[in-house]
């Protein structure tokens, strides 16, 4: 999963995204509304986690922003407001959820798990994804194609759970370096087709189908139904 955490708090923001990462979330910090609302727009993330209180933009106006460009990213307001008519302003901005500070992490995660399944394939409660025969397990943080168990790399893992996350879409290279490597700079376009590369060979065993399609002149779609 992908979190973009919007937080100016330096000292609860290392809290978090160690607490995140434990549960194999891949976290993108924001400490100022402006810089928040640029990187929320890459349509990358499936969660978003805003301050309501922020330098240059707070959490309402960045919650605003999202929804007009209609990304479909689940967004968790933070905040020491904790009047009814806060709540309610918070969610009329676009918000999906609201904690109110100070929190405890195991709350903040269910709260994250619970509006991430929106993002899930197929059905079931959010702890897996799957198409056709290729399932992840987020809880577990494995892979596997029937019953066979993949072994992926981080890079791998992630750029296979983009894939999933967006069934029949044909995402752009951008798109995936954006998601894949967001972290890192000076990336050429060209590593997606290395590790779609390197993935194909972990997916597939002779004779397979391959679920991953090349779209000519755009990217890469995952088949609707990998079987």
């Amino acid at each position: 999963m992908r979190i973009l955490l919007i937080e100016d708090d330096e000292r609860l923001t290392r809290l978090m995204v160690r607490v995140l990462a434990r549960e194999h979330a891949v976290v993108d910090v924001a400490n100022d509304g402006e810089t928040g609302l640029d990187l929320a727009l890459r349509g990358v993330y499936e969660v978003a986690v805003i301050d309501w209180m922020l330098p240059g933009r707070d959490g309402p106006s960045i919650c605003r922003g999202i929804r007009a460009a209609r990304l479909p990213t689940a967004l968790l307001m933070l905040t020491a407001r904790g009047q009814l008519e806060d709540r309610v302003s918070g969610l009329d901005a676009g918000a999906d959820d609201y904690l109110i500070k100070p929190f405890a992490f195991e709350e903040l995660l269910a709260r994250i798990r619970a509006l991430s399944r929106r993002f899930t394939v197929g059905e079931g409660d959010g702890s897996e994804l799957r198409s056709g025969d290729v399932v992840l397990d987020l809880r577990g943080h494995t892979a596997r194609r029937g019953d066979r168990a993949l072994d992926l790399t981080a890079t791998e893992w992630n750029l296979l759970e983009y894939l999933m996350r967006h069934p029949g879409q044909a995402l752009s290279r951008q798109q995936i370096l954006d998601y894949v490597w967001s972290d890192e700079r000076d990336v050429l376009p060209n590593m997606v087709d290395v590790y779609i590369s390197y993935l194909r060979g972990k997916l597939n065993l002779p004779g397979q189908f391959d679920p991953i399609q090349t779209v000519r002149g755009v990217g890469y779609r995952l088949a609707p139904s990998a079987v």
